[in-house]
């Protein structure tokens, strides 16, 4: 099996993990309030994360080198992750996707003030009609804007700055963390704010929260796996194959069919995003990549962020270094 092919099915089965694991947000979501969801999914998921650090020899030293800005992207990825498990709750899959497909689009607009990035005219083209592409999907003063499409924005805008900022520190923070203070933060947090809106758990219910945060482990480990051993412009785009298991879990679990103005608006933010990777594989069109080097739009909590651990590239130097002029 070809490193392409191998890539393309790990990043398949990721993207499809993730498919599934949105819509168990969404079936217990009638019943649970988002921060209790997240707040038991992340402890579930905790486990297998800590026990993968603690596999890796490298995992030694816990002390993060810039705190301010590793506090400030774990506090960001809280208000990602709220966001988008509210908006599954309350939004039919298809139209949360069409909204957070937006963040590589916004990381690609951000990363000129905030990478001091260069986005040529044709990204910026890409950018602009990926953001009409939402107005269409929000349609504002035809339909009323809710509280779900407020959220589902704010975790897209939350998750691109997170992932500028993976961009700026991932190369001095050691990817474990990266990894766990988002996590440990997320736990405090949702403990303090699950308590007042929380409902007694079926054990059934407590098993698909279970469900949750393994998947979101095993969806981003297929992930990293497929940017390991397949180019990110292979890799990249098949986020974009999430919006197919959206409508198709929509129409079998909750009766959910996309309207048209969803419909066009997902294919002009698509499109606009299948472009934006292109034009980054391109040679010397970016010396960063910001959208090609991030593992998807998912929230930015710090797991994706080991495809580019910075462990990998002291190994890499090292190599380089060892190598015979």
């Amino acid at each position: 099996m070809s490193a392409s092919l191998k890539g393309f099915l790990f990043a398949l089965s990721g993207f499809a993990s993730f498919s599934t694991h949105d819509a168990l947000i969404k079936a217990l979501g009638g019943t649970y309030p988002a921060f209790q969801i997240i707040f038991f999914s992340v402890l579930f998921a905790f486990v297998p994360v800590s026990l993968i650090i603690l596999a890796d020899g490298k995992a030694d030293n816990f002390r993060p080198r810039r705190p301010g800005l590793v506090l400030l992207r774990s506090s960001l990825a809280i208000v990602a992750m709220s966001g988008g498990f509210y908006a599954f709750t309350v939004l039919p899959l298809a139209e949360v996707y069409a909204l957070l497909f937006a963040t590589p689009l916004l990381v690609t607009a951000l990363s000129v003030p905030l990478l001091g990035e260069t986005v040529r005219f044709q990204r910026w083209i890409a950018v602009i009609v990926g953001l009409i592409g939402v107005v269409i999907v929000l349609r504002p003063g035809v339909s009323a804007l809710s509280a779900g499409h407020i959220a589902a924005l704010l975790s897209a805008s939350a998750n691109s700055v997170s992932s500028i900022l993976v961009r700026k520190i991932g190369g001095q923070e050691r990817s474990a963390v990266l990894i766990l203070y988002p996590m440990i933060l997320m736990l405090i947090v949702m403990s303090i704010l699950m308590p007042s809106s929380y409902q007694p758990m079926a054990v059934g219910d407590l098993g698909l929260m279970a469900a949750i945060g393994f998947l979101s482990v095993i969806a981003q480990s297929a992930i990293i796996g497929a940017y390991r051993a397949a180019p990110a412009a292979v890799v990249a785009p098949l986020q974009y194959s999430q919006i197919l298991w959206a409508a198709l879990f929509g129409a079998l679990f909750f009766s959910e069919t996309p309207d048209f103005y969803v419909a066009l608006g997902s294919a002009i933010i698509v499109a606009s995003g299948l472009f934006v990777v292109w034009r980054e594989a391109q040679e010397n069109v970016s010396a960063r990549r910001p959208v090609t080097r991030s593992a998807s739009f998912r929230f930015n909590t710090g797991y994706a962020s080991s495809v580019n651990r910075p462990e990998d590239k002291e190994d890499a130097d090292k190599d380089d270094d060892e190598k015979p002029d």
